[in-house]
């Protein structure tokens, strides 16, 4: 499970799709949510939507490895479909705050990489924001501060990468990925390419 975390505007989602287009070895966590779909959207593919009381019955159930309520809506993370990908070799990358990377880490330690993307100034990054065009002076002055928050959990991450070029900064990342599945624990098939060799 390959976390990606940063404050908004700091390039995590432009890393995590260009990390999903030139990896076919890892897969986008589809997490369920009771909000409404957008236009576009695509049940199965950008989320699995499901209404409150069905999301109500799956925290009882303990079917989620993560999840939270944000802006009234409720988001959370299948456990059976992660579970069920890593145990074929399938790798999964989360775009999740730091509270759900808190509750991934405590379930499942051995399986979570954490990497957390920081921007390369408190400017910079608010330039970022205003460039987007999309947010009111008060929309921005309550994303820097959600950000300031954020940021002063960069050091639960394994890894802390900043973003002050974008390909540097994804070059970096693909190489955490790499070395994380290099480690002998996560080499599935590894116990018996071995054996075969001691014979």
């Amino acid at each position: 499970m390959f976390i990606l975390s940063s404050p908004s505007g700091a390039g995590k989602t432009t890393i995590a799709r260009k990390l999903l287009a030139q990896d076919d070895r890892i897969k986008p966590s589809i997490s369920a949510t009771t909000r409404p779909m957008r236009p576009g959207e695509v049940d199965g593919e950008d989320y699995y939507f499901v209404d409150r009381p069905t999301f109500d019955q799956m925290v009882e159930d303990g079917a989620f490895l993560e999840w939270a309520e944000v802006f009234g809506n409720c988001y959370g993370t299948p456990r059976a479909e992660i579970f069920h990908g890593l145990k074929h070799g399938h790798d999964f990358l989360f775009d999740i705050d730091w509270q759900g990377t808190q509750q991934l880490h405590q379930r499942a330690e051995a399986d979570v990489v954490r990497v957390f993307l920081l921007p390369p100034s408190i400017d910079a990054l608010e330039t970022r924001l205003r460039g987007r065009g999309t947010d009111s002076d008060t929309v921005i002055a309550d994303r820097m501060a959600r950000a300031k928050a954020e940021i002063s959990h960069w050091d639960a991450y394994d890894y802390v990468v900043v973003n002050d070029d974008m390909e540097h900064c994804f070059a970096e990342v693909s190489q955490i990925l790499h070395a994380e599945r290099m480690r002998r624990t996560r080499q599935t098939g590894l116990v018996d390419f071995v054996r075969k060799l001691t014979r």
